[in-house]
């Protein structure tokens, strides 16, 4: 504080006889600049009541390294948060790691706080600070900021992120004030935030230079438990002043810990199956499903996206990936039992037998589940809104979730009123406009109901949610959800925020071990563009949210953080797509390569007789009749009515037969025949085809033209974008992964440039290691002792068979397995056998992936008593069928699971053997 300063607030105090408290606080930092920068400082006070103030702090310096500011606290702050900068030309140049603040309590009795903070950089083990760890993995209990030892005060805080649940940090040094390195003298540390450790020492009992170090102990029995590795520490005691505090930050504890392991299910919520449901599985079920988790050994239970994704209410909308809001969530989930009983009792007994019928079904009929539990939630909010509205409870949700709740419930009423989700065909409101949105809750109106009612329904579903991630976090379980890369045409986001939007394009992923002619999701791509000029803002709100649910999330095909697959509108397949971004070529760069430049023939349909009839055999007379052109040259056109693969799809759209299907995709094949692709931006440049050297154009080309377009193909997909495509990943990433707490991982599969590897390793993203899928493309099964400790080691995921089903399926690559994988000699059993799962999932167990995450349908795998006896009838999805139902339920109850005692020893038995 500056003298002049004091001399003010002392005058106020007695000309005023006014009993101010002066409290100021001094900041230093060692941070090295180069010229023109300048460290300053965000703080952010904090009263009893919560009230936030912000402000800011410049610093001065005299060498350039050390950096120094004062302080006054506002009489009303209670604590502190703050966090350092570095500004450049006026303009934040640097931050610090952003996830943990530090936090100073302003206690009272204390003139002043001297900190001697250091410059928190990203951590290399960032994915322990984490709240999956710090909240559930690895859990201590924050005490609060240490007490004063005395009126001098030294408080040292540290970072130690590898204490074990079960121990505590302590320090042990060579003054009596730290117990003379004498056993049993040990001072303890208090948790005070996410691996964070503080104590306040009496300064007046310590003198000159002390060593020390730091060590666990065991929390119960107190007894020494390890050391940190290096060198004693030795503290230079600071000289000060009567009530005043030093806060020295230490350098982090380095302990000899073995890195953390832990087991997992994966399974979606509309999977789940107790005797409680309601023909699918419901926010109750999820709760049960936890504490079977527990009980296993387990720690982490993922799931697939909740969202909403009622579009027409009919199941087509069982697609979990195609949402309305990215917030809201899924009425079909919302636990019945758990809320009040219907007044009526006639009503009771009519659900409770749809209850039961729904629940016999084998798999879930998403349209009668939908229906009967939207119709009860109906009937109950009309039964009890009255209460809900005016509860502090409900009132706290609203004011918190405004911003999205009241757009979302004022969509799903337009969408239920004008028969449809697509906005553009609505008669009001086709585009977004807040007042008149806001009008439509005006008390007493139909819309005002309906909107209401979605109020209601979306607030007992966020109280039951925010339940089962607290049940779990005290179990020590992470609750993992699953965000989803796009977003429907026709959803929330689309209407009313179109800007973050390119809504003429569609998403979709390339051909891969999935889809040959790659996948259409028929979702908009992003304006990146617009999304980084607000910082992403659009996605730091949806992480946020997430946050609220989740300890950790996997990012659904985080290669389109590096770049999306974007399919132009007139086609129905992946195949005409291309990267965005992406470094198009021009002509004289193809020619380069040895490609004399033939637009003519390499950008438009090469259609001959030959490939006519190879696709085609007995048709080809009819085809060429009906859908093409003949031209001079021997070649033929589409006719201009089925030009296009969206053409073709119309024209086909009632003939579902076998025969119609094959001409149609047949025509689809013909209309893909290219080996470039024009760029969307720029009509004078192009995209390489990808998978063209597998198509028909290419047999047709001399064998030095195929050698130039294999080594055109080769650059552009594997190497052309590497720095590029990291670039633009970093633009983006940091952000996002710095927006919450939550464990990061990734869906890392498909066609993966080199430098997504490069990404995931500096930001500490889990990949995903799956045997069958390795990523190095000389190998036919990857090495499950080669996996990196970041990372998630799984056997198959829901776009794929179950290991049982891939067993059977592939039966040449099973074989191979059986001998080169398990060095079993021999014909593989066929069905699988438990002995042979529990084999596989061993050895994924034994691999140093951090989290070997299986579906229950694994898990279930070793045990041929309970496992369900058709895998086929155990798959979630068919990435191939963009019309499949998702209709997959356990065949067993979560009660039949519990009570399954030889399953849950022999999975409790295998997490622990291998140290999960």
């Amino acid at each position: 504080m500056k003298t002049r300063e004091l001399r003010i607030i002392l005058y106020l105090r007695i000309k005023f006889n006014l009993n101010l408290y002066i409290m100021n606080i001094g900041f230093q930092v060692n941070y090295r600049t180069v010229w023109g920068e300048n460290v300053c400082a965000d703080l952010l006070w904090i009263t009893k009541s919560g009230k936030e103030t912000h402000a800011e702090l410049s610093f001065s310096t005299i060498d350039g390294v050390v950096w120094r500011a004062d302080t006054v606290v506002p009489t009303s702050a209670v604590r502190l948060q703050y966090q350092y900068v570095i500004v450049k030309d006026g303009s934040v140049a640097r931050k610090e790691w952003n996830s943990l603040p530090r936090e100073l309590a302003l206690t009272k009795g204390i003139n002043r706080i001297q900190t001697r903070d250091r410059w928190r950089d990203f951590p290399e083990d960032s994915y322990r600070y984490t709240s999956a760890f710090t909240e559930a993995f690895v859990r201590h209990e924050h005490l609060g900021w240490p007490e004063n030892a005395g009126e001098k005060s030294l408080v040292l805080r540290v970072f130690a992120s590898e204490v074990p649940a079960d121990q505590t940090l302590a320090l042990l040094g060579s003054a009596p004030a730290l117990g003379s390195w004498k056993v049993g003298h040990e001072v303890r540390m208090t948790c005070v935030g996410a691996n964070e450790w503080a104590v306040s020492l009496d300064l007046s009992e310590l003198q000159g230079p002390v060593d020390y170090k730091y060590l666990t102990l065991n929390t119960n029995t107190g007894q020494q438990v390890m050391w940190e590795k290096h060198d004693n520490r030795t503290l230079h005691c600071p000289n000060a002043e009567r009530k005043m505090e030093v806060v020295v930050e230490d350098e982090a504890v380095n302990l000899p810990a073995v890195p953390w392991r832990g087991a997992g299910c994966v399974i979606p919520v509309f999977s789940l199956r107790s005797e409680h449901s309601f023909g699918v599985g419901d926010f109750g079920d999820l709760r049960r499903m936890v504490d079977w988790i527990s009980m296993a050994g387990m720690h982490v239970l993922q799931i697939l996206p909740i969202n909403d994704t009622t579009q027409t209410g009919r199941w087509t909308d069982s697609y979990p990936y195609n949402s309305i809001s990215i917030y809201a969530l899924h009425p079909i989930y919302a636990d019945l039992e758990a809320l009040p009983q219907l007044k009526d009792a006639a009503m009771r007994t009519c659900y409770r037998s749809a209850q039961q019928k729904l629940n016999a079904l084998a798999a879930m009929d998403y349209e009668k589940a939908y229906d009967t539990k939207r119709n009860y939630l109906r009937r109950l909010f009309r039964q009890e809104w009255a209460g809900v509205k005016v509860s502090k409870a409900y009132k706290d949700f609203y004011a918190d979730n405004e911003e999205w709740l009241l757009p979302y419930a004022a969509f799903c009423y337009l969408r239920d009123l004008y028969g449809t989700p697509d906005f553009h065909h609505w008669e009001t409101l086709s585009k977004y406009d807040a007042k008149e949105v806001a009008s439509l809750t005006k008390k007493g109106t139909e819309s005002a109901d309906s909107i209401e009612e979605n109020f209601y329904i979306q607030f007992i579903l966020h109280q039951q949610l925010s339940q089962v991630r607290q049940h779990a976090r005290e179990k020590g379980i992470v609750l993992k959800g699953d965000i989803p890369i796009g977003i429907s045409p026709t959803s929330v986001e689309a209407w009313k925020e179109p800007h973050y939007f390119n809504l003429n394009g569609q998403a979709g992923a390339p051909p891969d071990y999935f889809s040959t002619n790659g996948q259409n999701w028929g979702f908009p791509t992003y304006n990146w563009d617009v999304m980084l000029a607000d910082g992403c803002k659009w996605w730091r709100r949806r992480f946020e949210k997430m946050a609220e649910y989740y300890d950790a999330y996997r990012i659904d095909h985080v290669l389109g953080f590096f770049r999306i697959w974007e399919i132009p509108q007139h086609s129905v397949h992946g195949l005409l797509g291309q990267f965005s971004p992406a470094l198009p070529m021009t002509p004289d760069e193809i020619e380069r390569f040895g490609l004399p430049w033939r637009e003519e023939i390499y950008t438009r349909p090469y259609i001959t007789d030959r490939i006519i009839h190879r696709i085609f055999g007995d048709d080809t007379s009819e085809v060429r009749r009906l859908y093409l052109d003949s031209q001079q040259n021997g070649r033929y056109n589409m006719k201009p009515e089925y030009d296009t693969q969206r053409k073709v799809q119309a024209a086909f759209a009632e003939k579902n037969d076998p025969h119609s299907v094959a001409i149609r995709d047949g025509l689809y094949s013909l209309i893909s025949n290219v080996l470039f692709v024009p760029d969307r931006r720029d009509p004078h440049m192009f995209h390489p085809r990808i998978g063209a050297h597998q198509d028909y154009l290419f047999e047709d080309l001399g064998d030095w033209e195929k050698d130039a377009f294999k080594r055109i193909h080769e650059h552009y997909f594997y190497h052309r974008h590497n720095q590029f495509w990291y670039e633009e990943s970093m633009k983006k990433l940091p952000t996002l992964v710095g927006a919450t707490r939550m464990l990061v991982c990734a869906e890392d599969l498909g066609m993966i440039p080199e430098c997504v590897g490069w990404v995931m390793k500096n930001l500490q993203i889990l990949t995903l290691e799956i045997q069958t899928m390795p990523k190095a493309p000389w190998q036919t099964f990857a090495n499950l002792w080669e996996n990196p400790y970041v990372s998630v080691a799984t056997i198959s995921t829901h776009d794929m068979p179950t290991m049982r089903g891939w067993w059977d399926e592939q039966r040449e690559a099973a074989q191979q397995y059986y001998n080169q994988m398990l060095y079993h000699e021999g014909q593989a059993p066929h069905p699988m056998t438990a002995e042979v799962a529990k084999e596989i999932v061993s050895a994924h167990l034994e691999s140093p992936s951090m989290l070997c995450l299986l579906s229950l349908q694994d898990w279930l795998a070793i045990d041929e008593s309970l496992r369900y006896p058709d895998p086929d009838a155990e798959r979630i999805n068919i990435p191939a069928n963009p019309r499949h139902y998702w209709r997959y339920r356990m065949h067993l109850t979560i009660e039949q699971l519990m009570s399954s005692t030889a399953l849950n020893e022999k999975i409790r038995g295998l997490v622990k053997c291998y140290g999960r």
